[in-house]
């Protein structure tokens, strides 16, 4: 499921000097299964969480965070940097079971 879905993610500026902050807006789809529930025949659902967020910019990564159980289904995340390099901005969603969702966005500094 997660090779199928893009995310949707907003840079406040792809046009930026050196040393300025660049506010990134992400949303991604997924369902987000804490392993506590049951379907109708009473068996407890598997987790599915997206457990680890990473942002990279020309290949360093300048964000991370690890999410719980707890995190909503389609989960949002806002965060900024500080701009250095032009180049892509990969952002990486990391599931339970080890399958990716990435988005990408490209940054130009001057």
């Amino acid at each position: 499921m997660a090779a199928a879905v893009k995310p949707r993610i907003k840079l406040d500026r792809k046009e930026v000097k050196a040393g300025d902050i660049v506010e990134v807006k992400a949303l991604v789809q997924h369902v987000m299964e804490n392993g506590q529930r049951k379907d109708p025949q009473g068996n407890t659902i598997p987790r599915k969480i997206l457990n680890k967020f990473t942002c990279t910019v020309a290949g360093k990564q300048v964000f991370e965070a690890d999410f719980e159980p707890a995190i909503s289904a389609n989960p949002y995340i806002q965060f900024k940097f500080k701009a250095t390099v032009s180049g892509p901005v990969v952002l990486t969603w990391t599931d339970d079971d080890g399958s990716t969702i990435v988005g990408e966005e490209t940054i130009t500094v001057s």
